[in-house]
């Protein structure tokens, strides 16, 4: 009868000696990219590759403990029998959150341009977020990929680990003394900062968001132009990730199982492994001696042996988690729920085109109750045509909500593009409606225009204008730069027919100017004005966005007899 294997096994001897027997039934049924056991002789590929040097500096996790409880397999019982294919409604175990799958499929589209010659599959990558943290912990991600609490590895001491002194301050991880791994990829913080990537386009490289993550690790797997469709690249580029033989066979059996078929679940729904995975100690489960430097054994439940239903759990050894309201104080009390998401600041979002605006959105999230939920990520959105920012650049940003329930956004920064445009602030809980508001752009103004010098203007019938005609713009006594304004020369009675005029650009005669605009000074300096054969007292008109306002005095004199 078929026996089944890799249920939640832990790190150490017996998982070992599972993950070789279930690597033989692979190799025995012939499935495609079956992978020898650590035991086997074989001096080709394989054995080179477990023997590869990893690429340059510690491997992507620190030797973290990783989950290594391996697919559904069954022995074969006939010649061809292989892998259980999941279908779509398949095993459990084939299943993966959608905002995590979604990350995975992007990360291998942006590599397939970037890399071509890589070849990463997805499906690759799934198998790593499978063993590093149980594909984000279930899936318990918000709707941008964010994990809800932080992924951290054991601390790396040098205690049955690496010893990672800090290279972060703590930033990622929290430990000003030694690096620990982050995240659903379980990067270590020295490794993120060469290799992070900001797949989400939100302005940040976050270890913690499965987006940027599965990036950084497509980025890692295909450095130095690796191929991953040549199994001994594929073998070099997961030890690289972290040097383990036994790592190498639970990736790729993971790997093979997620070729032969997947299917998308809603997130936080997906399996959870138990077991020595990254922050997520199994019940009951203690450090035992470690039987090297990098694996430290832990105890774990007996695999079933062939004949025994793998449905039942064992009657001995496995304590069961209390239940809710037995007074344990392990059992956490139920999050808060947000029920809606209500507006801040009542003020007006505007600014001037290049100005902060005065005003910053935000919202405070409630229950049912009206009550405030501290923790919850908001995502504040700038959307429609406009080149407006938050704080350095940034069109989108996560923010989470403090112990009164509000999330602010960072101050909002103008653009030279006048119009509206709107800020949409919006959280991952399904039947809370996202809330807007409208900001508005409006063009630099000018109160007043003075000339900078008082000389009359005059001429002599078909000669030039003596010197230029520059004048300043200010706005409440300050100097207004960049505020557009127009020029025209008319006749007393307002007619543009005759008199001095300005020249385009193939020396016609052109009498009014538009997309003037004045400088950082806001000095505006017109083009030299011409006299033709009129002679008489013209005005020239300037007018600013704002309504300020220069009639100046043009005189075209005939020579005296």
């Amino acid at each position: 009868m078929a026996a089944l294997f890799g249920r939640r096994l832990r790190r150490g001897a017996t998982t070992t000696a599972v993950a070789a027997a279930a690597i033989a039934a692979l190799s025995a049924s012939q499935a495609p990219g079956a992978i020898p056991s650590d035991t086997d002789t074989d001096t080709g590929s394989n054995a080179q590759a477990a023997d590869a040097t990893p690429p340059p500096g510690t491997p992507v996790s620190g030797n973290s403990p990783y989950y290594t409880e391996l697919p559904p397999l069954t022995t074969p019982d006939t010649p061809g029998t292989s892998i259980d294919l999941p279908a779509i409604t398949g095993p459990a175990e084939a299943g993966i959150p959608a905002t995590v799958l979604a990350a995975y499929q992007q990360a291998e589209q942006a590599l397939r341009e970037s890399k071509p010659g890589c070849n990463l599959p997805w499906q690759l990558l799934a198998a790593i977020g499978k063993v590093e943290s149980g594909q984000a912990r279930g899936g318990r991600v918000d709707a941008f990929g964010t994990t809800t609490s932080p992924i951290l590895g054991p601390v790396l001491n040098g205690v049955g680990f690496a010893n990672i002194t800090d290279t972060d301050g703590g930033a990622y991880d929290g430990d000003t003394t030694h690096d620990r791994a982050v995240g659903p990829m379980q990067f270590i913080p020295s490794t993120w900062a060469t290799w992070g990537q900001d797949a989400n386009n939100d302005g940040r490289k976050d270890p913690n968001n499965i987006y940027d993550a599965a990036l950084a690790a497509g980025q890692y797997l295909c450095a130095g132009n690796r191929d991953l469709s040549v199994d001994a690249d594929l073998h070099e580029a997961i030890l690289g990730y972290n040097h383990s033989q036994e790592y190498l066979n639970t990736v790729l059996s993971w790997f093979e199982y997620y070729k032969n078929g997947t299917h998308e679940v809603p997130d936080g729904t997906g399996v959870l492994p138990v077991g020595p995975g990254p922050g997520s100690p199994g019940p009951g489960t203690s450090p035992s001696p470690s039987p090297g430097p990098s694996t430290p054994a832990k105890p774990g439940p007996t695999p079933s042996k062939p004949g025994t239903s793998p449905s039942k759990p064992p009657t001995t050894g496995t304590p069961k988690p209390p239940g809710p309201g037995t007074g344990d104080p392990s059992t956490p009390a139920p999050d808060p729920v947000v029920a809606r998401i209500e507006k801040t600041a009542t003020g007006a979002l505007s600014a001037v085109a290049g100005g902060a605006f005065g005003e910053r959105p935000g919202v405070r999230a409630e229950d049912a109750t009206g009550k405030p939920v501290a923790g919850v990520p908001v995502r504040f959105e700038i959307v429609g045509s406009t080149d407006a920012s938050f704080s350095g650049g940034a069109s989108a940003v996560t923010v989470e909500t403090g112990a009164d329930g509000t999330a602010t956004a960072p101050a909002l920064q103008a653009g030279e593009q006048t119009g509206e445009f709107t800020v949409r602030a919006s959280v991952a809980v399904t039947g809370v409606d996202a809330v807007e508001y409208t900001a508005s752009v409006t063009a630099r103004q000018a109160d007043a225009l003075a000339r900078t010098d008082d000389g009359e203007l005059t001429a002599a019938p078909g000669a030039e204008f003596a010197g230029t005609v520059e004048v300043q713009a200010t706005y409440g006594g300050v100097v207004a730069g960049g505020v557009a304004a127009t020029a025209e020369i008319t006749s007393a009675d307002g007619a543009t027919t005759a008199g001095p005029y300005f020249k385009d650009a193939a020396g016609n005669p052109l009498r009014s100017l538009s997309g003037l605009t004045t400088d950082a000074n806001g000095i505006l300096q017109l083009p030299k004005i011409y006299a033709d054969d009129t002679a008489g007292t013209f005005l020239l008109r300037l007018q600013t966005e704002g309504g300020a306002t220069l009639t100046i005095e043009l005189k075209v004199v005939a020579a005296a007899a």
